[in-house]
C-alpha cells in the first residue's frame, strides 16, 4: 500500500465532518434553535408553576365574564354589562382610530413641511425648520400632557361653552358638532365615495400612459377630484337627498346628540401628529434632496411650472428614498399611541390595565396587547413593503 493511500485512510471521518462548513452551519442553527426553545420552555413552565402555587387562574376564559366597568368613549356599543372580550375590542378599535387618523394627518403635514424646508422662499424654509426643531426635541409624552392641560384648563365649562358656529360647541368636555341623522343612504354614499376614489386612480393611471405615449397632459387631478365627489353626490340624490341633522343640545350638565371629540382623544391626536410630522418632514426633505438637481433644471428648461416639477418629476423619484424610513415613522406613531394611558384615553393598553387589575390575569392581558401591537405593526410593514416594491426601479 502506498504511503499516500495509507495517510488518507488514517483520517477520522468525524473530524472531516466537523470541518465541513455546511455541516457546521446546520449544527450551529440546530443548537441555537434548541437553546431558544429550551429557554422559552423554561420560562413558560416556571411561570405556570408560580401561578399555580399562588392559586392564580390561567387561560382566556375571563374574556367571557362581565367587565363591570365603563369606558368613556367607544366606536361600538358597549356597557358595563358587556364582557371583557368586548371591552378589549373597544380598546383595540380606539387605538386603530387614533393611529389611522394620526398617520393620515402626519403624512399630509409632514409632506407639506418637508417641501417647505427645501423651498427657495426663505420665510417658508425658516418656518419649516423652526417647527421641526421645536416639536422634534420635546418628548412626546410631555407634549400629550401639555395639550391635555391646555384643553382642560384653557376652555370654559359646559354651560359657558364657546359657540363659534351655529350647532358647534367647544368646552372642556370636548368639541360637539352636528352630524347627519342615521339613514341607510349614508352607507351607500360611503360606497360611492370609495368607488369614486377607485375611478380617480384608474383615470390617473390612464392619463400617465397617455402622457408617455403622446406628450399631452390630461388634467387628471381636477377631473379625478370631480369624480370622487360626483359619484357619492349622485348616490345621495338617488336615495332622496336626506337632510336630517342630529345637532348637539345642552341637556342638564352635558350636551346630547351630534358627534363629540373628547379632550383626551384631541390631545392624543394633536400630540402624536405634531411629533411624528417633524420626522416625516425630515424624511421628505432628504428624499427630495436625493433627486439630482439636473432633473429639476431640465424640467425648468422645458417650461414646466414649479408645482408640476415637484409633483410629476421630483416626488415620484424621491418616493424610492422616502418609503422605507416612512414605514418606521408609521410604526412609531402606532406604538406611541400606547402613551394614551397618561391622559386617560381608553386605548388598548388602558383597557388592558383595568382588565388585568380586576381579573388578576396579567400574563394573558400582556400577551393580548403585545399580540395586537405586533399584528398591527406587521400589517403596516407588509403594506409599506408591498408599496415600496411597487415603486422601486425594475432593472431590465
Amino acid at each position: 500500500m502506498s504511503p499516500k493511500h495509507s495517510k488518507k485512510s488514517d483520517v477520522n471521518p468525524v473530524v472531516t465532518l466537523l470541518y465541513d462548513k455546511t455541516f457546521r452551519s446546520i449544527m450551529y442553527q440546530i443548537l441555537v434553535f434548541g437553546g431558544v426553545f429550551f429557554l422559552g420552555w423554561y420560562l413558560v413552565s416556571n411561570t405556570m408553576a408560580n401561578l399555580e402555587s399562588q392559586n392564580i387562574a390561567t387561560g382566556f376564559g375571563f374574556l367571557e365574564r362581565e367587565a363591570a366597568f365603563g369606558i368613556s368613549e367607544s366606536t361600538i356599543e358597549y356597557s358595563p354589562e358587556s364582557n371583557y372580550g368586548r371591552a378589549l375590542l373597544v380598546g383595540i378599535l380606539n387605538t386603530l382610530k387614533v393611529a389611522s387618523i394620526g398617520i393620515f394627518l402626519a403624512t399630509i403635514f409632514g409632506t407639506i413641511i418637508g417641501i417647505a424646508t427645501v423651498s427657495k422662499n426663505w420665510l417658508l424654509r425658516f418656518m419649516g425648520v423652526a417647527y421641526i426643531e421645536t416639536f422634534r426635541n420635546i418628548p412626546v409624552l410631555l407634549q400629550l400632557i401639555f395639550w391635555y392641560a391646555v384643553i382642560n384648563r384653557g376652555l370654559p365649562g359646559v354651560r359657558q361653552a364657546l359657540n363659534p358656529v351655529e350647532g358647534v360647541f367647544l368646552s372642556n368636555r370636548g368639541l360637539y358638532i352636528p352630524v347627519m341623522a342615521d339613514n341607510p343612504a349614508w352607507f351607500w354614499v360611503a360606497g360611492g365615495f370609495v368607488l369614486g376614489i377607485i375611478g380617480a386612480l384608474i383615470l390617473r393611471k390612464w392619463s400617465l400612459k397617455r402622457l408617455e405615449a403622446t406628450g399631452h397632459i390630461f388634467p387628471h387631478l381636477s377631473v379625478g377630484l370631480g369624480i370622487v365627489f360626483a359619484v357619492p353626490l349622485l348616490v345621495w340624490l338617488v336615495f332622496g337627498a336626506p337632510m336630517e341633522i342630529n345637532a348637539p343640545t345642552l341637556q342638564g350638565f352635558n350636551f346630547r346628540g351630534g358627534a363629540r371629540m373628547s379632550p383626551e382623544f384631541t390631545a392624543l391626536l394633536l400630540g402624536l401628529t405634531l411629533y411624528t410630522t417633524t420626522y416625516i418632514a425630515e424624511v421628505v426633505r432628504s428624499g427630495i434632496q436625493s433627486v439630482p438637481k439636473g432633473q429639476s433644471e431640465a424640467a425648468t428648461s422645458l417650461g414646466l411650472r414649479s408645482s408640476w416639477i415637484m409633483r410629476l418629476i421630483v416626488l415620484p423619484q424621491a418616493l424610492r428614498v422616502i418609503i422605507p424610513p416612512l414605514t418606521n415613522q408609521y410604526l412609531n406613531l402606532t406604538k406611541n399611541s400606547s402613551l394614551a394611558v397618561a391622559i386617560g384615553y381608553p386605548d388598548l393598553v388602558s383597557v388592558s390595565n383595568t382588565t388585568m387589575n380586576q381579573t388578576g390575569q396579567a400574563v394573558e392581558g400582556v400577551a393580548i396587547f403585545m399580540t395586537v401591537y405586533l399584528t398591527i405593526s406587521l400589517s403596516v410593514s407588509f403594506f409599506m413593503n408591498w408599496y415600496n416594491k411597487r415603486m422601486s426601479l425594475v432593472e431590465r
